[in-house]
Order: C-alpha cells, then sequence, then structure tokens
C-alpha cells in the first residue's frame, strides 16, 4: 500500500503497489478507514518534514501496525521516533556517506551492511592465501572469526553474438569444500575486528 499526499507521486507508484492511496498521513480517521491497521510493516519516509514523521509514527503504532521503520532526519529526530514506538529508525544520508567513506578506506571492499555497533556483512575481494583452497581448509569462523554467506564467481560465457564476456554466479551458504579462486568475493559477516584481519591480508 502506497499512501501520500501527493497524487503524482502515489500515480507513479501505483504499478507496483496492491493500493495507492492520496491520503493524509496524519489524519487517523483516514487511516483507520484506509485499512492501514491490517498492514504489519510501515515504511514512513516524508523527507525533513519531522513533526509529520513523528505523528504518523505515533499513529501508525496506535492503530497497532507490528514494525514500523522511519527515516530519520538527526539523531535527536532518532531519539524522538524510537521513544514513540519506532521499531528501527534509518539514516539514509549517513549511511551511504559511511559506505562512501569506507570504499576510500577500503578499496578490497565493495560493500558493507552494518548490523550492531560491533557487527557488520561486508563484500571483500577474496584474499590472495585464500586461492586454491576449500572453506574447511581456510577454517575461518575457527581461526578468524568470520562466517561466509556466500560467494560470488564470475564465470566466463559467449553470447549469442559469440563474443566472450561474464556473468555472475552467487553461491548462498556455500559448503565446506567449495574451492575460493582468484577472482571471487567473498560475503562475510563478522565482528569489525575480525573482518579488518581479513581485508589487511
Amino acid at each position: 500500500m502506497v499512501i501520500d499526499t501527493d497524487e503524482n507521486k502515489v500515480s507513479v507508484l501505483s504499478d507496483i503497489a496492491t493500493q495507492s492511496l492520496v491520503l493524509d498521513g496524519t489524519d487517523e480517521k483516514a487511516l483507520r478507514d484506509a485499512g492501514v491497521a491490517e498492514i504489519d510493516t510501515a515504511i514512513v519516509s516524508v523527507g525533513q518534514k519531522i513533526d509529520a514523521s513523528i505523528l504518523i509514527t505515533l499513529l501508525l503504532k496506535e492503530l497497532g501496525v507490528k514494525q514500523v521503520i522511519v527515516k530519520g532526519v538527526n539523531t535527536l529526530h532518532g531519539t524522538i521516533l524510537k521513544r514513540i514506538g519506532a521499531d528501527r529508525v534509518i539514516f539514509p544520508e549517513r549511511e551511504m556517506a559511511n559506505k562512501l567513506v569506507e570504499s576510500f578506506v577500503s578499496p578490497k571492499i565493495f560493500d558493507y551492511i552494518e548490523l550492531s555497533p560491533t557487527h557488520s556483512v561486508i563484500e571483500i575481494a577474496a584474499p590472495k592465501p585464500f586461492f586454491g583452497k576449500t572453506l574447511r581448509q581456510l577454517g575461518l569462523r575457527e581461526h578468524y572469526g568470520v562466517t561466509v554467506i556466500a560467494i560470488k564467481k564470475k564465470l566466463a560465457i559467449m553470447t549469442e553474438k559469440g563474443t566472450p564476456d561474464f556473468r555472475e554466479e552467487v553461491n548462498i551458504s556455500p559448503n565446506a569444500d567449495d574451492e575460493i579462486v582468484e577472482g571471487d568475493i567473498l560475503v562475510l559477516l563478522g565482528r569489525y575486528e575480525d573482518l579488518a584481519k581479513i581485508e589487511r591480508m
């Protein structure tokens, strides 16, 4: 369900939404009549309108929405949202800035997701010492304290035109006998300090 006061925004998303409604998200009766109380998860993103996001979040929780995720503008806004019941507050600009900085500081890392103050998930180029070894031989969990969630491989293929190209294959939950080769991208879960050891290799 997509809800916004701007008819143009609602219209753009109407093809991918089950319901697209033009209404005021700060109007409790309108939300109730729209059936918002039956929704399991709601995402509140109203730009820089701090007062509106606070009121909408409060109304959604009072209507019984189980999980409310809200875009925060600043730290104080995030604190208020948490206190009134927001289940998760995200700061897209801050998160993107952190990823940009990380890409400059750690060129081996292609992407990362912060899970908590102590743990994250990163995509990193497989270090040279890993080449030709299986996950069992490497013992990453035992020796480094990290878990391999997936392995991304680039496979050489021929296009329909007969020209060489590559396609990416993602091996989710790889097994112990999967071998790491040059060019592999490892998706790793672990503590920051443990992941940093892999990065330095």
